[in-house]
Parts: structure tokens; C-alpha cells; sequence
């Protein structure tokens, strides 16, 4: 129902910056809470940070400062502006949308992006 596609990851090195984007398509974007996640292999999938169709963003403790998440909901699309990136910033980055209707909740995920940080 909602398809997403990342993009903007690669190699950077430590205090270096980039920029993810996550291109939505298939239901009614403005809708959706969009959350950017990260994964390292054999850890947990954390949240990252994430905004509310309002426009209000969050951030865990760890990237405060450093990342700035952002919506454009004209053209379906959500961003990651991450700054100052550190070698634990390094993880396969996700975007989700989800919301709840009906007492339900919808998730849908993108197929990630690789962020490298090293030097």
C-alpha cells in the first residue's frame, strides 16, 4: 500500500555529513508518522528519529544536535540531515511509516541504505 525507497547513503568520514531521503508512494502521505531506524549486525533495529504528520520532530538522546528530520509533504518525501557523523553512526539506515486507525496500526519499510562512517 505504501512503497518506500531510501537513498543519499555511502562512505563519509567521522565529522563529515550527509543527507537521506525517503520517497513515499502508494496511499496518502501526509497521513503517516515517518520514522528513520538503524541497524548493525546483531543489534536491535533502534529509532533513530521521527516526525508526526503535524510536522513535529524527535530525536533519541545519541543524535540530538547532530540529525535533523524533515518532511516535504508536497513531494511524499522525508529527510535525514545528519551532521557531525561519528563511527557509531555507521548502520543500515530504514525508513517506516506508520499510523493507527481503527485501533490498528500500519507499518510499512523501506528496503534501507547503507551509512559508513570511517576513516
Amino acid at each position: 500500500q505504501v512503497q518506500l525507497v531510501e537513498s543519499g547513503g555511502g562512505l563519509v568520514q567521522p565529522g563529515g555529513s550527509l543527507r537521506l531521503s525517503c520517497a513515499a508512494s502508494g496511499s496518502i502521505f501526509s497521513t503517516y508518522t515517518i520514522g528513520w531506524y538503524r541497524q548493525t549486525p546483531g543489534k536491535q533495529r533502534e529509532l533513530v528519529a521521527d516526525i508526526t504528520i503535524g510536522g513535529t520532530p524527535h530525536y533519541i538522546e545519541a543524535v540530538k544536535g547532530r540529525f535533523t528530520i524533515s518532511r516535504d509533504n508536497a513531494k511524499n518525501t522525508v529527510y535525514l540531515q545528519m551532521n557531525s557523523l561519528n563511527t557509531d553512526d555507521t548502520a543500515v539506515y530504514y525508513c517506516n511509516a506508520r499510523r493507527t486507525q481503527d485501533f490498528l496500526e500500519y507499518n510499512f519499510w523501506g528496503q534501507g541504505t547503507q551509512v559508513t562512517v570511517s576513516s
